[in-house]
């Protein structure tokens, strides 16, 4: 299987870091191999990829986050947003960073499919990676937050699993347990969208989700079928959002209507409201605020994480 260490991504310009996080950082980047562009799924003849960052020298299981990248459901790649699972190896993470279906592949639903698909394939790939299925965490950020929310709080009964297939040893086969529910230690969940039928009609009427959803006959109810605000029951795993409240293309009206729907459901959750901010852009003080919280939130309420993991 194909290997390789990580020095690539010191050599971005976008990474800020003091001199001393910097030389921590890269102390943490030479500890992970990736295994680039596995396909984990086959759909309307488009495979879908992910790369799996794995701690070369683990003793034990890990926990591991899947990044779900964003752009609207219409553009964007995993790789444009690589950087954002950097928080999670320095705290001792495995990552799974997701490719999925867009709008010019595939209309909606086909992104919260592969998502899901995703997921059961960390589970499906779990002993081989070294992933601890107990401590799987999904991340994302605007369509990608929409996608993480989906992905964690849906079980097979919402009929977007049907289609999953895992690749192991060049050897297609049903995802073992796809009749099963998968179920996420917790979601962070970056201003994403949680109600896509507010953003195809009125004032929030958005061009991506409208291409997103399509002119398909049935458009209206597949924005409620893949809405995540339409699946709040109390039996959620924690979800921590954060969303300026000055966000111009996902109305933070809506992560605020999601908490409440939550807190009203008894799910743990937290709204970290980043004050004058918009859709993302965040300055470095905000963003340092939002992750400190983010990893508040997780070593509170993932099972072990505080005790495997660096707090850096």
């Amino acid at each position: 299987m194909r290997k390789f260490l990580l020095t690539a991504l010191l050599l971005s310009g976008s990474l800020c870091l003091a001199q001393n996080d910097a030389a921590s950082f890269a102390a943490e980047l030479f500890r992970y191999e990736v295994h680039p562009n596995i396909v984990y799924h086959v759909a309307n003849n488009y495979e879908a990829k992910l790369d799996v960052y794995e701690p070369a020298a683990a003793s034990q299981p890990t926990p591991v986050v899947i990044v779900i990248h964003g752009g609207g459901w219409i553009a964007g790649t995993k790789e444009d947003r690589v950087l954002e699972m950097m928080p999670y190896l320095q705290m001792g993470f495995a990552a799974v960073n997701v490719e999925y279906r867009m709008a010019q592949v595939s209309l909606a639903p086909a992104a919260v499919e592969d998502c899901r698909c995703a997921l059961h394939w960390v589970f499906a790939n779990a002993k081989k990676y070294n992933f601890d299925p107990s401590r799987v965490v999904v991340q994302g950020g605007s369509a990608g937050g929409h996608l993480a929310l989906m992905t964690g709080m849906v079980t097979p009964a919402a009929g977007f699993d049907r289609d999953c297939f895992t690749n192991q040893d060049n050897v297609w086969s049903q995802n073992p347990g796809t009749d099963k529910d998968p179920r996420v230690a917790a979601i962070v969940n970056w201003f994403g969208i949680s109600d896509v039928p507010d953003e195809l009609h009125g004032v929030n009427a958005k061009g991506y989700a409208v291409a997103w959803v399509g002119n398909q006959p049935n458009a209206d109810e597949i924005a409620k079928h893949v809405s995540p605000i339409n699946y709040v029951t109390s039996n959620l795993p924690p979800i921590i959002t954060i969303h300026g409240d000055k966000d111009a293309l996902v109305p933070y009206a809506q992560s605020v209507r999601l908490h409440k729907a939550l807190d009203a459901a008894g799910v743990t959750n937290e709204l970290y409201t980043v004050p004058g901010a918009g859709h993302g852009g965040f300055t470095y003080d905000q963003n340092q605020r939002s992750w400190a919280e983010v990893r508040v939130f997780l070593r509170k309420n993932v099972k072990g994480l505080a005790e495997t993991t660096s707090t850096k």
